[in-house]
């Protein structure tokens, strides 16, 4: 088994500094979050099943240099997974999105809106490249 290789590693930040149990890293199929000093969790979401990203950056956050990047997915067990107080934010959203749009093209999967498909309650479905509207 090969050791995954990360694209990016991060701690979530108090006052600008990483004094936190939590981690974060990304690879290119997936995006980590580990929390716990004596009892770990470990979570993951698989970058194909992102649906959106989303950067928030409060006063307080702006001026110590950090913000929260929100990852909405459609993931049972993880459908929303916070990037609490990491540093460069924007930067780290815009890789996120490249590598969730790389791992989607990979699988050769898109996602397409349907106005009432019902498929899903937001009314996204996850279509294979063959298959076409009716």
């Amino acid at each position: 088994m090969n050791p995954i290789e990360y694209l990016w590693k991060d701690r979530k930040r108090r006052l600008g500094l990483p004094l936190s149990f939590t981690r974060y890293s990304l690879s290119e199929d997936r995006l980590f979050c580990e929390t716990g000093l004596l009892n770990l969790k470990a979570d993951e979401v698989l970058l194909y099943r992102v649906r959106d990203l989303e950067l928030t950056m409060t006063l307080g956050q702006r001026i110590f240099g950090v913000g929260t990047v929100c990852v909405h997915s459609s993931d049972k067990s993880i459908p929303h997974l916070d990037l609490k107080n990491i540093k460069k934010p924007r930067e780290v959203k815009e890789l996120i999105h490249q590598n969730v749009e790389a791992a989607k093209d990979k699988r050769r999967m898109r996602t397409t809106e349907l106005m009432g498909a019902g498929q899903e309650p937001d009314g996204l479905c996850e279509m294979e490249e063959d298959e076409e509207l009716d």
